[in-house]
């Protein structure tokens, strides 16, 4: 059974490792805004996500455990929002940007220290 788990963790982690790929190249490349920066990394109580320039409302920024279930979306507007880290666990999440259509602007992971 532990073998099949880490089997399964382990597809969940390349499956994610695709986000951060040519998927957020291909929406930058079409005039739309990526994340600079997010910060701290490791993070213990929140994280800020910083843009390139402003966004539109319809924008949503969706944070994914390390397995795969998503922990948040959250609507983003401006260039700048913060994350509360209050119920994260220790450990490594994933998230993506995307635009109003549903098309993954940009993507990446960060750390959980508590």
């Amino acid at each position: 059974m532990k073998k099949i788990y880490t089997l399964l963790l382990l597809i969940g982690f390349i499956g994610f490792a695709g986000f951060s790929g040519d998927a957020g190249n291909v929406g930058y490349a079409d005039g739309q805004t990526k994340v600079t920066r997010f910060y701290p990394n490791p993070a213990s109580s929140f994280i800020n996500f910083e843009f390139q320039r402003s966004l539109d409302k319809g924008h949503t920024l969706q944070i994914y455990s390390f397995i795969g279930n998503k922990i948040a979306e959250l609507p983003v507007s401006g260039s700048k929002i913060t994350l509360p880290l209050d119920g994260y666990f220790r450990g490594i999440y994933c998230f993506r940007l995307s635009d109003k259509a549903g098309k993954i602007i940009d993507s990446g992971k960060f750390q959980v220290i508590k």
